[in-house]
């Protein structure tokens, strides 16, 4: 099942006292990246929320915002530390005085100074905050979850036609070959007998030197590959995974046959061919960035 690294979950939540809104955005990453913003009485639990958003998302940049609010009063309680406010403004007094300096922005200096204000939370609150972002966020993760498969369905269903317009000018390759084959071959036999006398002309030498030739040209093997990929590709695609990394590398081995085919090719039409070939495929691989 192909599901799109970039997704979209949100969960709300009340309780008697609060109200939580949990937020998921993810984007393209090679690896599993987690940002979290949460309240700062919850950032011990920090780990314990990477945990949760592993456990459902395996790839991406994750972006979680967890925002908790009180119904009523705040969720926090502002207390101040007088003792450490004095010794913050006191020693901030006497570096003023040794540069003679005046007191204005003292105050603001001392309340800003670490561990001055306190916000506190009452076990009680904490627990039923936390009762609640376990919940939300193990939602919010979910439905982005959900999104991601929906837009993987609609990914599938973008490289189902860009597969199945390579496959078709495969096709077209492989009635174009003949003709080619045998162009190139009449176009050999024109070439020599223009430079050489029939007299001189020896038969099993140049069907020879026409068998080496086109034996350079050939591409039947390349045109077999190319389609088992192809059909490979089809079939990951189906399957119950999201295998993004070996639908990449199965590209890069459609993308080889197909380089081959048209460096071996001598022909206009094949040439084109092989040109629509790699547009499509550069559509899939453009896709496939944004797959897990």
């Amino acid at each position: 099942m192909i599901q799109s690294m970039t997704g979209y979950g949100v969960s709300k939540i009340e309780s008697e006292n609060l109200v939580l809104v949990a937020e998921i955005k993810t984007l393209n990453s090679r690896y599993l990246d987690i940002n979290v913003r949460s309240p700062k009485a919850y950032s011990a639990k920090e780990i314990d929320l990477r945990n949760t958003i592993s456990e459902t998302l395996t790839r991406g940049k994750v972006s979680l915002d967890i925002d908790l609010q009180a119904k009523g009063s705040p969720i926090s309680k502002l207390r101040f530390n007088h003792d450490l406010f004095n010794t913050y403004y006191g020693e901030l007094k006497k570096m003023a005085d040794g540069v003679v300096a005046n007191y204005d922005e003292l105050f603001k200096l001392a309340i800003q100074s670490p561990d001055v204000m306190i916000n506190e939370t009452s076990e009680e609150t904490f627990e039923e905050g936390w009762k609640l972002i376990q919940q939300g966020v193990s939602e919010a993760c979910t439905n982005c979850q959900q999104f991601r498969i929906k837009e993987g369905e609609v990914l599938r269903g973008k490289m189902e036609e860009y597969i199945a317009s390579i496959t078709s000018n495969l096709a077209e390759v492989e009635k174009q070959d003949e003709k080619r084959l045998k162009t190139i071959g009449e176009r050999i036999r024109t070439n020599v007998q223009d430079v050489i006398s029939e007299e001189q002309f020896d038969e099993n030498r140049f069907e020879q030197e026409l068998i080496y030739y086109i034996e350079k040209l050939d591409i039947s093997e390349e045109k077999v590959r190319l389609q088992s990929h192809l059909d490979h590709f089809g079939e990951v695609l189906g399957s119950s995974d999201s295998n993004g990394k070996k639908l990449g590398f199965i590209s890069q081995e459609i993308g080889r046959e197909i380089n081959t085919i048209g460096a071996k090719a001598n022909d206009a039409h094949m040439q084109k061919l092989v040109v629509e070939m790699k547009d499509e495929l550069e559509k899939i691989k453009e896709q496939l960035a944004n797959i897990l």
